[in-house]
C-alpha cells in the first residue's frame, strides 16, 4: 500500500535551495581565511555547525557521522559539530495518521490492539512510537519522514562540498572512500526492509548470549519505510554512570561483547553503537544486559579485512613487524615505508593498546569520552604532512567509530575489565574459511547480499 516517494528532482531542488547557500558560504570564508592567513579551526568549525544547525535529517547525521571519524575532519570542527542534535520535529497526530495510512492501508488501526500517535521519540529520519499488537505484545513503530530519498541525495551532495574543502586544507588523508562508504551506509538506512533483514542477522547471531537483547521484527506490519518490532525495556546507560562497579562492568562487557562478537566471527559490525542505540536491560532491579535497538547502520566486511584487524593485532601483540605489514598491504595501503607504517601505528597502537595488556584496566585515563582519540588522530594528523597523501581503505571509518564509540561508552561507565582477554574470547579458534562459511550462511537465511572482495 506504500506510496512511492523516490528520489524526487523536486525534492533535491528544494532542499540543494536550502543547504546549498550556508554549506558553500562556510566553506568559501574558511578558505579565504586560510589564503590570508586567518585560520581559525575551532572558529571554522562553528561556522560550519553554524551553517548546518539549521538543519534536520540526514546532512545532521552525516556531521555527527564525520565528527566521530579519527582525522576525517580536525579535530575542533568534530568538537563543534559534536554540539549539534540530530532530532528532527516531530510528526504531529493527523500526519502521523496519514503516513500510515500510506503504508499499511486505510485500516491500519484494526492491525493494532492499541497505538500512540505522540512518539517516544524523533531522530534524523524518522520517528519511534509505542503500539501494542493483536497478540497482546508490546511494539515499538518506526516511522520514516517523508521525501527522506530526496533529503538524503542532496544531503550527500553537499557533502562533497565539505571533502573538497578538506582535501584543499589537509591533502595527506584522501577521502575519496570515506565519502564513498558515508554515502552507502546512508542510503542503506532509508531502507527499512534491509533494516528489518539486518535485526534477523543479529538475532541469529547473538541466539546464545542473554545479555544482548535483540527485538524481534514483525514482518507483517513493516514496509521500506515503516519498521515494526516487538519492545524492549531498558534504561539509558548514563543512569548506571553511579551503580556499582559490578554493574557497570557487566554493561560494558555485554558491550563488548555485542560489537567484537558479530566482528570476529561473522563479520558484521554495528557502525552507531551512540548512546541512543541501546538501552540497559534492567530485570526487576538488577541489570540483565543489553537492548540493541536500531539496525540501520550495519557493516559487512570481507573475510579478508577481518583477517587483516586479527593479523594486525597479533602482530602487534608479538613485536612482529613483517605481520603488521602483511596486515596494512591485505587492507590495501600501498607505497608503504617505513615512515608511513611508524605514522598508521600511532592509531592502531592506540585501538589495539587495551587489548594488548592481559590484566584488568581502564579504556584510558585522564580522558573524557569526547576527547577519546583525538591526541593520537592529531598526531598521525601531523606525522602524514610529510608523508601523504594516504588513502584509508572504505572499510575503515566504520571499524574506527565503533572502537572509538564503545570506547566512549566504556569511559562514561568508567568500567575495569580485561579487555585482552574478552577480545581473545572473540578471535578464538579464528580462521578465514570457517569465518567465510559462516558469514555465508548467516547472510544467506538473513536474506541479505554477500559482501564484495
Amino acid at each position: 500500500m506504500a506510496q512511492n516517494e523516490g528520489n524526487s528532482l523536486g525534492g533535491r531542488m528544494i532542499r540543494h535551495a536550502r543547504i546549498g547557500l550556508d554549506v558553500g558560504s562556510a566553506a568559501a570564508r574558511i578558505a579565504g581565511g586560510r589564503v590570508f592567513g586567518q585560520g581559525d579551526l575551532a572558529g571554522e568549525g562553528r561556522l560550519i555547525a553554524e551553517a548546518l544547525g539549521g538543519l534536520k535529517g540526514p546532512l545532521m547525521k552525516v556531521a555527527q557521522f564525520l565528527a566521530t571519524i579519527p582525522d576525517a575532519i580536525p579535530a575542533e570542527w568534530a568538537e563543534e559539530m559534536q554540539k549539534l542534535q540530530a532530532h528532527a520535529p516531530a510528526m504531529g497526530r493527523a500526519f502521523v495518521s496519514r503516513r500510515l495510512v500510506a503504508e499499511l492501508g486505510p485500516n491500519w488501526r484494526e492491525r493494532f490492539a492499541s497505538f500512540e500517535l505522540e512518539p517516544t521519540h524523533a531522530a534524523s529520519l524518522g520517528q519511534v512510537h509505542r503500539a501494542v499488537g493483536p497478540d497482546g505484545r508490546a511494539l515499538a513503530v518506526k516511522l520514516q519522514y517523508p521525501d527522506m530519498a530526496s533529503a538524503v541525495e542532496a544531503d550527500l551532495s553537499q557533502l562533497s562540498v565539505l571533502f573538497s574543502l578538506m582535501r584543499r586544507l589537509r591533502p595527506q588523508i584522501d577521502t575519496a572512500e570515506i565519502a564513498q562508504e558515508i554515502g552507502e551506509r546512508i542510503r542503506e538506512e532509508l531502507d527499512y526492509e534491509h533494516e528489518r533483514r539486518n535485526m534477523r542477522l543479529y538475532r541469529a547471531i547473538h541466539a546464545d548470549d542473554p545479555e544482548v537483547r535483540v527485538p524481534d521484527p514483525v514482518e507483517d506490519l513493516s514496509t521500506g519505510r515503516l519498521l515494526t518490532m516487538t519492545w524492549l525495556e531498558g534504561r539509558p546507560l548514563l543512569a548506571y554512570k553511579s551503580a556499582p562497579q559490578e554493574e557497570r562492568n557487566r554493561i560494558a562487557a555485554a558491550m563488548f561483547r555485542a560489537w567484537w562478537h558479530p566482528f570476529c566471527r561473522f563479520g558484521v559490525i554495528h557502525g552507531d553503537p551512540h548512546l541512543g542505540n541501546y538501552a540497559v536491560a534492567d530485570d526487576d532491579g538488577a541489570v540483565a544486559g543489553i537492548n540493541l535497538l536500531d539496525y540501520g547502520c550495519i557493516r559487512v566486511f570481507p573475510p579478508r579485512f577481518v583477517e587483516g584487524v586479527i593479523e594486525h593485532y597479533r602482530g602487534l601483540l608479538t613485536n612482529d613487524r613483517d605481520r603488521v605489514v602483511a596486515a596494512y598491504e591485505a587492507w590495501g595501503f600501498r607505497n608503504l615505508t617505513r615512515e608511513l607504517i611508524e605514522a598508521l601505528d600511532i592509531w592502531a597502537r592506540f585501538l589495539f593498546g587495551p587489548l594488548l595488556t592481559d590484566r584488568t584496566r581502564r579504556i584510558a585515563d585522564g580522558v573524557s569520552p569526547i576527547e577519546f582519540g583525538r591526541r593520537e588522530a592529531q598526531r598521525v594528523a601531523e606525522a602524514l604532512r610529510t608523508l601523504g597523501p594516504v588513502r584509508p581503505p572504505r572499510e575503515f571509518p566504520f571499524l574506527d567509530r565503533a572502537a572509538i564509540g564503545l570506547g566512549g561508552v566504556f569511559l562514561h561507565l568508567d568500567a575495569e575489565l580485561n579487555f585482552h582477554r574478552l577480545f581473545e574470547t572473540a578471535i578464538a579458534d579464528f580462521e578465514r574459511e570457517r569465518l567465510a562459511q559462516r558469514q555465508s550462511a548467516a547472510l544467506d537465511a538473513a536474506g541479505l547480499a554477500q559482501p564484495a572482495g
